[in-house]
């Protein structure tokens, strides 16, 4: 399945469904918190089914300087485990390569720093604590 950019009414409204699904509704955060403030200076990555629903979904901003951050990250819990996330991560950084980004940060929840930890990236500190119960770790990863 490609990753793609969100581009019609429809891919977004999936996209940011499974944000909400995945990130803010099992802690009762209201639907209201997708989209964010810093949506339009992102990249945004999809992965739909052949049904056209969002199995996978993330995006990159743009710090300057070189830097990137990488947000939001979902995959549908059903669809875990094959290699979805992988395939985020791979277009995001891509993109973070073609607009000259050398050091990419990102925000991961404890139980999925071995994800990322698999992709190059290495822990540098606690990161922030979501809804104050959400335990992060931060880190970082050079390209």
């Amino acid at each position: 399945m490609p990753v793609q950019c969100p581009q019609t009414e429809d891919q977004w409204r999936q996209y940011y469904d499974l944000r909400w699904q995945v990130l803010r509704a099992p802690w009762g955060q209201p639907r209201e918190d997708c989209p964010l403030p810093d949506e339009e200076d992102a990249v945004h990555a999809l992965i739909c089914d052949d049904a056209g629903a969002a199995l996978a979904v993330g995006r990159i901003i743009f710090r300057g300087e070189g830097e990137a951050q990488i947000r939001s990250m979902a995959t549908a819990p059903a669809r875990r485990g094959e290699g979805l996330g992988r395939q985020i991560m791979e277009f995001l950084e891509e993109a973070a390569r073609r607009r000259g980004v050398v050091s990419i940060l990102l925000n991961a929840r404890t139980g999925a720093v071995p994800f990322y930890a698999g992709l190059g990236y290495r822990a540098t500190g606690p990161g922030p604590k979501l809804f104050g119960q959400i335990e992060h770790v931060a880190m970082r990863k050079e390209l």
